[in-house]
């Protein structure tokens, strides 16, 4: 059995929610036990972004997630590229939204259009900033990630000696793993693939048929038919001794979704032959 607070269940907020605060107080009402803040605001204006959360907003939304023992992650805006350094502020301004609404991690990508030397290399301000506030940070593959790019990313990352790396991990997409090309349909593969160096502290959950970034709640896909995908991956955490957050990213129709999701993979987790 899982030791309490081990693994923790809870959904993120979407764009597509008619506001933010939705999917959070779906989350309490829920009893999910950690939440995921994702400023999001598309062109056309749906979405949100940190300056629409006022400083009393922040202040409501930290009390409650403590009253609740919610613990909270913020997704960093899709902008925020440390190989475009113009980002760097949007990223600063991020984490003093996590500061204020009492945030424990920071999720961002990985980006390897230059390399993991250089990706590395400007990240370490963000490392740098992070510890200093004694903030998690995560980093995300995208599609376009491979497992060698985790595994070198996270090799330099433990090269790093003037400042501290051990707040630092990967937040494992499982959706994103199953639509890279090399491991497509076989996200098992690629978790697989990451090395015991690399540190998972976060996870991002949602299921794809391989064909695109579907975000389909978890046993609505492929999962819903057979779940030995997801039974695999649970036990590949368990045996990583994986303790953190899963989050599960979509805001569907039917939000009971959310809840049958939580339960079949704590169930999981929790059975003693996986």
């Amino acid at each position: 059995m899982l030791m309490q607070g081990q693994i923790r269940v809870g959904n993120q907020t979407s764009c597509t929610a008619a506001s933010p605060g939705l999917p959070f107080g779906y989350a309490i009402a829920s009893g999910f036990d950690t939440f995921e803040w994702f400023p999001d605001k598309k062109d056309w204006g749906q979405g949100w972004l940190e300056s629409d959360i006022s400083s009393t907003e922040r202040t409501n939304i930290r009390k409650k997630a403590a009253q609740q023992k919610i613990t909270l992650s913020v997704h960093a805006p899709l902008v925020v590229n440390p190989l475009r350094g113009e980002t760097y502020d949007a990223f600063i301004n991020t984490v003093g939204f996590a500061m204020d609404i009492g945030a424990v991690l920071i999720n961002i990508h990985l980006f390897n259009q230059e390399g993991m030397e250089r990706y590395v290399r400007t990240l370490e301000p963000y490392i740098r900033h992070t510890a200093e506030l004694s903030l998690k940070l995560s980093i995300e593959n995208t599609p376009d990630i491979s497992p060698d790019d985790i595994n070198r990313a996270f090799e330099l990352i433990g090269q790093i000696k003037h400042i501290p790396t051990d707040h630092v991990g990967m937040c494992f997409d499982i959706g994103h793993a199953n639509v890279f090309d090399q491991t497509r349909n076989d996200y098992i593969r690629y978790i697989t693939t990451i090395q015991s160096h690399v540190p998972i502290i976060h996870i991002h959950m949602h299921e794809n048929y391989g064909d695109w970034d579907r975000h389909l709640p978890i046993f609505t896909g492929p999962a819903g038919n057979d779940p030995t995908g997801i039974t695999a991956f649970v036990a590949e955490m368990k045996r990583r001794k994986f303790s953190g957050s899963i989050i599960m990213e979509q805001w569907p129709q039917q939000p009971y979704l959310l809840n049958n999701a939580r339960d079949r993979l704590l169930a999981i987790f929790n059975d003693d032959n996986v």
